[in-house]
């Protein structure tokens, strides 16, 4: 079997086998994960959902930034104090809701100069007409830290 190409074919051939060489010899520039971030980000999800389903609202604010952006897919932006108003109305419900992050869900993500992003999903449990109501939901949330304190600056809830 003959081959015979054009000098056209051989630049082309040569470009696309250059290109794809350079896209493979690539590397990753974000550092991975230490697992110092990992226990980090995970005891923060911990404290963070210890003080939502113990309904302490002023300690579970306190985990999050002023700027704090909050997108839902059914509900856009939702403004800090529309937020954290649905949280206090949450909070004063008798209806028992509480959070638990699904094991084995969590990633964690360094942030340069930043802090962490955690994705993960979570259920939330709640009695509704005398019956417990599970739904599951997926997440992403902005850790920011700065002088040493972490804080949320954008959660991304999503998949409802």
């Amino acid at each position: 079997m003959k081959f015979s190409f054009s000098c056209k074919q051989i630049i082309i051939l040569s470009f696309l086998f250059l290109f794809f060489i350079d896209l493979h010899a690539q590397e990753k520039k974000v550092a991975p994960t230490s697992q110092s971030l990992y226990a980090e980000i995970a005891k923060m999800d911990s404290i963070l959902f210890a003080e939502f389903n113990a309904k302490h609202f002023e300690a579970f604010k306190n985990l999050f930034t002023e700027d704090l952006e909050w997108f839902q897919d059914n509900d856009g932006l939702v403004p800090y104090q529309k937020v954290f108003e649905n949280f206090g109305n949450a909070f004063g419900n008798e209806n028992r809701l509480t959070r638990e992050l699904v094991k084995g869900s969590l990633e964690v993500h360094p942030l340069k100069n930043y802090g962490a992003i955690e994705i993960g999903t979570h259920q939330f449990r709640h009695i509704e007409n005398g019956k417990e109501e599970i739904g599951t939901f997926k997440f992403l949330m902005i850790w920011q830290n700065k002088d040493g304190a972490w804080k949320i600056s954008r959660v991304v809830s999503y998949d409802h």
